[in-house]
């Protein structure tokens, strides 16, 4: 028997590689590259247009404001007791501060190109106090003395613990070392409040602005930061879409002039710069200025016609140009003046509610900052500087209380919005904005007569500034792995919680202000009601915490980090210095952690 021989088969030759497959997305187009900032800007923060087209840019600026300073003013002061006296007054000393803080921001604090307007966070501790005076305390004819009991209280609970708190936590965290002596500041602030006497109205709300981004910040500081690309998108996007109820719900009060502004303003402003290269340069940047004076002359003739006689109450003062009565009740000179309304009252009990508000304020700041930072063309702003801008948000709203202002305050969404709109981000030009704001807080009839436009033309143009706002916060995901499912999951649940949440809270509380959260203790009742009818807040919670809890060391280079710690750190990037350093060598003489 022959012997066997088992042998292996030969090897098999692999094929030779062949070429790599095509980058189909190469073949079907262009591939934009992540930009850190935005190229299509005519005047960056630091660049400045002609005077004469600052001083009108301005001017617009100070036109947009005007909406949520005149919608805060209408909501509170009757409600307070107040006539339209009061709401005039009030309307002045919003927009004086509003000048004060601005000017404050622009030259110290964030040095952002960020108007600072009132905030509606403030309304729900507000209503709380309002409803603490019955009007069996206050019979119908001493209307008047429940408005100023009212001011005096929100003065003292608004003024004192937000404005401490926030000066407080802004400055720690700028040195990380003994800024302030807590304790002593705390004494003083305390005695302070406790030596006025109790006698006058609304002094305001001294916004504890900026727990949550002081918090981050301090974070950012340490290792990169609790923020992100991917958690900061839903933040800012939530700034802009979270306000919806200011926009077509409120043009729908008066689709006669809402509508027709809303679409004049898209097709001017957009489509009709197109057709004429001389016509480009006016109307995409004062196309909004032009549509405004088109559709509040158009209101008027309706109003003198008679179209509004036989319509509905609302409906009547929604669209008629002389339902406000504001020409008619405030002042032709008056300048605001510390305790103008009396001394304010300090109730603990309310304490806390402005301190929910104050967080609120200070999420809606926060996403406000990044997307003003976009939209003039600079670089994300480093945690000192949100630390800063917060230590002179608490200056401003200390001044606001001793003023008497009626809500804290907050950068308005609106102006961030202008910005991208007419693609001029000069720090200048929102200066020039303080000097009208002042002007027109002291002379009262001139103010008057902007602050009488009817709201749903201010409602229509909110249409387009929030998206703007919006739309800019998407824009961060560029810098992070838009591919990853992790990031896909991070960035859905926030989006969709924070306006869930919110239009729970926001649908389920009553005009007195109270809302879903129901407790025998009204201060906590007021700080969950207050926090979670804000999507930015709700976002910034959510976002913050999964994102970083959810493999947020190994997910690093996904999330974003590696282009973003450059940008938070002090000397991360040469850019940081060039646009936020502050102003007339003043780094020279000052320590270094508060720079």
């Amino acid at each position: 028997m022959g012997e066997e021989h088992h042998h292996a088969p030969p090897p098999v030759q692999a094929p030779p590689a062949g070429p790599p497959p095509p980058n189909l997305a190469l073949s079907r187009g262009p591939v934009w590259n992540p930009a850190e900032q935005l190229l299509q800007l005519h005047y960056c923060i630091h660049s400045n247009p002609s005077w004469p087209e600052a001083l009108l840019l301005g001017f617009q600026h100070y036109i947009v404001m005007l909406g949520t300073t005149v919608l805060i003013a209408t909501t509170l002061v009757p409600a307070m007791g107040g006539n339209h006296g009061d709401k005039a007054r009030v309307i002045q000393s919003l927009l004086f501060m509003s000048g004060v803080n601005t000017l404050l921001q622009t030259l110290f604090g964030s040095r952002l190109p960020t108007v600072m307007g009132g905030s509606f966070a403030f309304l729900l501790p507000v209503l709380s106090i309002i409803n603490d005076y019955t009007d069996r305390t206050f019979p119908s004819e001493h209307e008047g003395l429940r408005y100023i009991r009212n001011s005096r209280t929100s003065a003292g609970d608004l003024k004192v613990n937000n404005s401490q708190h926030n000066i407080e936590r802004g400055f720690r965290n700028l040195g990380k070392a003994k800024v302030l002596d807590n304790t002593r500041l705390h004494n003083k602030m305390s005695a302070a409040t406790f030596n006025l006497d109790h006698d006058t109205i609304i002094v305001k709300l001294a916004v504890d602005a900026k727990c949550v981004g002081t918090w981050c910040s301090r974070e950012a500081d340490r290792r990169n930061g609790l923020f992100s690309p991917i958690s900061i998108v839903p933040v800012v996007c939530v700034v802009g879409l979270g306000l919806f109820s200011r926009g077509f719900p409120l043009l729908a009060n008066c689709v006669q002039i809402g509508l027709p502004m809303l679409i004049l303003l898209v097709i001017t402003q957009q489509y009709l710069k197109r057709l004429h290269h001389a016509a480009h340069h006016v109307l995409e940047r004062f196309a909004l200025l032009l549509c405004i004076a088109v559709i509040w002359a158009f209101a008027a003739i309706l109003t003198v016609a008679g179209a509004y006689n036989t319509a509905k109450a609302q409906t009547r003062v929604s669209c008629r140009t002389d339902s406000s009565y504001l020409m008619s009740s405030a002042p032709w000179i008056k300048v605001p003046y510390p305790f103008q309304w009396g001394t304010p009252i300090f109730r603990a009990s309310h304490v806390f509610g402005m301190m929910g508000a104050a967080l609120v304020s200070s999420a809606e700041s926060t996403g406000a900052f990044f997307a003003a930072a976009r939209l003039s063309g600079a670089t994300p702003p480093p945690a000192h500087v949100l630390s800063r801008s917060i230590g002179f948000q608490g200056i401003g709203m200390l001044i606001e209380g001793i003023f008497g202002s009626v809500v804290g305050t907050t950068v308005s969404v609106e102006n961030v919005g202008l910005l991208g709109l007419t693609h001029i981000g000069s720090r200048r030009v929102v200066q020039i904005s303080c000097g009208f704001m002042i002007f027109f807080s002291i002379f009262g009839k001139f103010g008057a007569f902007f602050a009488s436009i009817p709201l749903p033309i201010f409602a229509a143009i909110y249409c387009v500034l929030y998206g703007i706002v919006a739309s800019v916060g998407i824009s961060f995901i560029q810098f992070a792995n838009t591919n990853s499912i992790r990031n896909i999951y991070v960035l859905g649940i926030t989006l969709f919680l924070a306006i869930s949440v919110q239009q729970y809270f926001v649908t389920n509380t009553a005009p007195d202000g109270h809302g879903p959260v129901k407790t025998d203790g009204g201060w906590f009742n007021d700080i969950l009601n207050t926090i979670f009818s804000s999507a930015p807040t709700v976002a910034i919670i959510v976002g913050t915490l999964i994102d970083n809890t959810l493999e947020g060391k190994s997910k690093a280079v996904d999330r974003g980090l590696p282009w973003w710690g450059p940008f938070q750190n002090r000397k991360g990037d040469v850019r940081n210095d060039e646009f936020y350093r502050l102003p007339l060598r003043i780094n020279e003489y000052m320590p270094t952690r508060f720079l």
